[in-house]
């Protein structure tokens, strides 16, 4: 097992001592469509947000593994709160595929929130020193408290051919639509952003092949060692971590609440003594862990590989895809077990339970994270096949 840094240790501590106010801020946040400021404060005082950024800029340049601790205790305390951390967090180390320059302007101050579209929903235009950006990006997770915006586009060369490519965009020159209204992971603010011919330099662009092959030579400015991930394994390994948080905080909710509690229209007085909810519970927990032991599979090799300095193989990188959706369909099942046996009490929207299950299924239609898509190019690559997707 590997040894945890000072800083991984001091932030997982302050996390954990949250998790109780970030758990509670759920209605609130929900209220509002989008987590509550305190919840952003707190993060920022952990230090939360400097964990992915290089120590070239101030930041804490984390491990994997170690971010990957630190996300899953976030979602713990609200999986809302915990998939905006992990969009803001993926993307600041996203950042360091830019040149130097861009980097300097986007890690000014060694704590940073970037947040993505990244459907390739507008198009780019070359102009004088840059690009030309237009285009609408739905589904952008905390858009509403970041500082930067990554975004794909489809840039048109004078040639007529078009390539996709991401911009770095600082958010407040970009329109943000209130157009958030879900059943589900309510609280991510995952509104509409939007920009009419808006500027972009041309250092802070990037092509999406360079980005997922690592070869556009940001990292190597940054002076970090084994910190070159592979870009889309990276972001589906931390994205699963907080399914996993989710599914914890379930299990833990679920046992504090059939302890005790009589079971209407029967003769039992206490529900944590019926053997369907001792089935139940035990199922969960056992498909939980199994989704950690996945999880750890490919955690390991990543890091492995980049302390190597070298990018996974095709066939890791779809390994990964496949057990990350391996892992998300076993917290699926968790939470349906501990569904069937939660009662009516858990349908109101106090409590915690029923907010971290419908964010889990909810957020579980993802489009990289939906558990079908992962298994598929798995198993392509596991029957001898080409995994037909770039995204890996």
């Amino acid at each position: 097992m590997a040894v945890r840094s000072n800083e991984a240790e001091n932030i997982l501590k302050a996390v954990r001592e949250i998790v109780p106010t970030l758990r509670a801020n759920g209605v609130a946040s929900e209220d509002q469509r989008w987590i509550v400021q305190e919840n952003i404060d707190l993060l920022e005082k952990a230090g939360v947000f400097r964990i992915a950024v290089p120590k070239r800029f101030g930041g804490l340049d984390l491990s994997l593994k170690e971010q990957v601790e630190i996300i899953t205790e976030i979602s713990r305390g609200c999986g809302s709160t915990g998939w905006v951390a992990v969009a803001w967090i993926s993307s600041a180390w996203m950042a360091t595929l830019y040149p130097l320059q861009a980097q300097e302007e986007i890690f000014r101050g060694g704590s940073v929130r970037i947040s993505g579209g990244f459907t390739p929903t507008a198009k780019m235009v070359p102009t004088e020193g840059g690009y030309l950006l237009t285009g609408a990006w739905r589904f952008n997770s905390g858009v509403r408290g970041a500082h930067w915006d990554l975004l794909a586009a489809e840039l048109e060369h004078a040639d007529g051919s078009v390539e996709e490519v991401y911009a770095m965009v600082p958010v407040d020159q970009l329109t943000i639509a209130d157009d958030w209204h879900v059943s589900a992971a309510i609280a991510t603010g995952s509104s509409t952003s939007s920009a009419t011919d808006l500027f972009v330099p041309g250092h802070r662009v990037v092509t999406l092949d360079n980005a997922v092959l690592g070869t556009s030579g940001g990292g190597a400015v940054t002076g970090s060692q084994g910190r070159d991930y592979s870009l889309i394994s990276f972001v589906v390994a931390e994205s699963v971590a907080v399914y996993i948080g989710m599914a914890r905080a379930a299990h833990e909710e679920l046992v504090a609440t059939v302890k005790g509690k009589p079971l209407a229209y029967s003769n039992v007085t206490d529900q944590a003594q019926h053997p369907l909810t001792q089935i139940q519970v035990a199922l969960a927990h056992s498909k939980i862990e199994a989704a950690e032991a996945l999880a750890e599979t490919y955690l390991g090799f990543l890091q492995e590989r980049a302390d190597a300095g070298e990018q996974p193989t095709w066939e890791e990188k779809a390994e990964v895809r496949g057990k990350a959706g391996a892992a998300i369909l076993l917290t699926q099942e968790a939470l349906e077990a501990l569904h069937s046996v939660s009662g009516a009490g858990s349908l109101s929207r106090k409590a915690p339970f029923q907010r971290f299950y419908r964010d889990l299924q909810g957020l579980a239609r993802h489009g990289l994270m939906a558990p079908n898509m992962g298994l598929e190019v798995y198993g392509r690559t596991l029957l001898g096949l080409d995994p037909d997707s770039l995204f890996l």
